[in-house]
């Protein structure tokens, strides 16, 4: 188990790689100021989430996106005509920058001479098995209410029907303060674990096709829960987690050469604390 220093380490190594990625990609030119032209490169500096991709956006904010690019290189030139250069402050954070664009390169270079073989990532599959395996999954529905004596009564009528989920679509359609009330308390298929404890505990405790004989109480409510179908845990082949595997192993060895390299450098170093 590694201390929280050490992966604080390594995510401030990744976010710096990473930056460092995008530094260094080639950038589709979207406008040019001045013969100054603005890249996909400086939308995602923008954008800040390489989730987003810039493309899928709506047409009015691309439009803003690059309106606000446009200003900044406008601004920038601007600055730059003033003779901005010349100043003390200026000089000492390009310093500053530059050593900082080193370490990055630097970093960029050095993970990519990590590898991780197959082999290595079975093995590490192995030992880890457990931590990839499929939860349990329910398909269920609800009814929520606020008070335990409604909860009884739609149990009472619930045990006298003879088609119980047709009833209980139709009590929850009209009953339930719930959202999924409109949709007869579906609630879909959800891992075990991604209810509050209460709910899955009860949800857990029925067989298919049956429904709780006593309210269910929650941070939410009283509820009453209808069981559809359920599918048990499922261990998850090598293949399909393999690239999770090596991303997960990248960054544990980088992290942990990095702070090696930091570890010894910080013995020959001298430091003053004040």
């Amino acid at each position: 188990m590694k201390t929280n220093l050490k992966r604080g380490v390594v995510g401030v190594f990744a976010a710096l790689a990473i930056t460092t990625s995008s530094l260094l990609a080639e950038g589709k030119t979207y406008a040019v100021v001045n013969g100054d032209a603005i890249t996909d490169t400086d939308i995602a500096l923008i954008l800040r989430n390489p989730n987003i991709k810039f493309d899928n956006l709506p047409k009015a904010t691309q439009d803003r996106v690059i309106n606000q690019l446009i200003d900044n290189k406008l601004l920038r030139q601007h600055a730059l005509s003033t003779g901005i250069e010349k100043d003390a402050k200026y000089k000492e954070t390009l310093d500053n920058l530059k050593k900082d664009l080193a370490l990055q390169i630097w970093m960029q270079k050095f993970s990519n001479e990590i590898k991780i073989s197959d082999k290595d990532q079975k093995e590490f599959f192995e030992k880890n098995k457990a931590k990839f395996a499929s939860t349990e999954e329910l398909k269920a529905r609800h009814i929520l209410v606020k008070t335990e004596a409604e909860a009884k009564s739609l149990i009472d009528t619930l045990s006298s029907a003879k088609d119980v989920e047709a009833k209980f679509i139709e009590l929850a359609k009209t009953k339930s303060v719930g959202p999924s009330g409109a949709s007869g308390g579906d609630l879909g298929w959800f891992p075990l674990n991604q209810m509050v404890p209460e709910f899955s505990q009860a949800a857990a405790a029925l067989k298919t096709k049956s429904f709780t004989t006593k309210p269910v109480k929650t941070q939410f409510g009283f509820h009453v829960i209808y069981l559809e179908d359920r599918k048990g845990a499922k261990d998850v082949s090598f293949d399909s987690v393999k690239a999770q595997i090596k991303q997960m192993m990248m960054q544990e060895r980088f992290g942990g050469e990095l702070q090696k390299i930091a570890d010894k450098l910080k013995k020959d170093a001298k430091i003053e604390y004040k």
